[in-house]
């Protein structure tokens, strides 16, 4: 099959400023991250950024980069003028890598393409994988998942879903200790996923999806991707083939990432 790969590269950043131009291990985040695409069966990869600096930084590397408005309120805004820009065609399959995914595995990124390409009647897939710990569980940073038939999408929450009824009530988890909650996690049979923010989107649905206005599940949760269940998109997400770090949103992020590639 045939795919594209879109990397949204934004110079701002509240913990991070100039993130896609810090340095790791003798090269910047966004080329650490378009290497890695460059070895996924994508066509072509494109990065669309919001500023000269990062234009500039690309071009060194000899990518292909676009620049962009300043005005997009999400990479996935930004997506959509590249696409636009492109003319590509409405059954093209385009991939959403995060600009600030130094280790994101080509594997990963071929699988969520792949995907799509075999699920026609989604317009939408990405992954997911096992979490592991009841601090993953009960962070509302972690992005939970909730899976039907055909590992089709049903729910994105930061809340712990699917929530087992024999435990306290929500009005009382902030007043269970964390040891309480590991012992709640470990000894449910319940499985609970954690939702990976890579993207494979059909040209189409991305072009409806920009001009639908915000939804009210996706404004209650912050998620965007609720905004196309909410709008009867169907979104694939299969369980992960290969382990895929967290990406770097803080300073800890990124000397994680410098040890690792030094």
């Amino acid at each position: 099959m045939s795919f594209s790969i879109i990397i949204p590269s934004r110079y701002g950043s509240n913990r991070l400023p100039g993130k896609p131009l810090l340095d790791i291990a003798g090269k910047t985040m966004i080329q650490r991250v378009y290497e890695q695409c460059m070895k996924s069966e994508a066509k072509q990869v494109i990065i669309a950024t919001d500023d000269q600096r990062i234009v500039d930084t690309c071009q060194q590397f000899s990518a292909e980069v676009i620049l962009t408005s300043i005005d997009h309120l999400s990479g996935t805004d930004r997506l959509h003028e590249v696409v636009t820009q492109k003319a590509f065609p409405s059954d093209h399959v385009v991939v959403n890598v995060q600009g600030d995914e130094p280790l994101i595995p080509h594997d990963a990124i071929n699988q969520v393409a792949n995907n799509l390409d075999r699920n026609t009647s989604a317009g939408i897939s990405t992954l997911c994988e096992k979490i592991v710990s009841a601090n993953d569980l009960f962070n509302p940073n972690t992005v939970k998942v909730v899976r039907g038939r055909g590992d089709e999408a049903v729910f994105f929450s930061r809340a712990p879903v699917p929530w087992c009824r024999e435990w306290p009530s929500m009005d009382h988890q902030d007043s269970i200790s964390i040891s309480a909650r590991e012992s709640l996690f470990l000894n449910s049979e319940t499985r609970w996923y954690r939702h990976i923010g890579i993207y494979a989107y059909r040209v189409e649905v991305l072009k409806q999806f920009v001009e639908w206005p915000a939804s009210h599940n996706e404004c209650s949760e912050s998620l965007e991707q609720l905004r196309a269940l909410d709008n009867g998109v169907k979104i694939h997400c299969q369980e992960t083939l290969v382990n895929i770090p967290h990406g770097v949103d803080t300073e800890q992020d990124l000397k994680k990432v410098r040890e690792l590639l030094q």
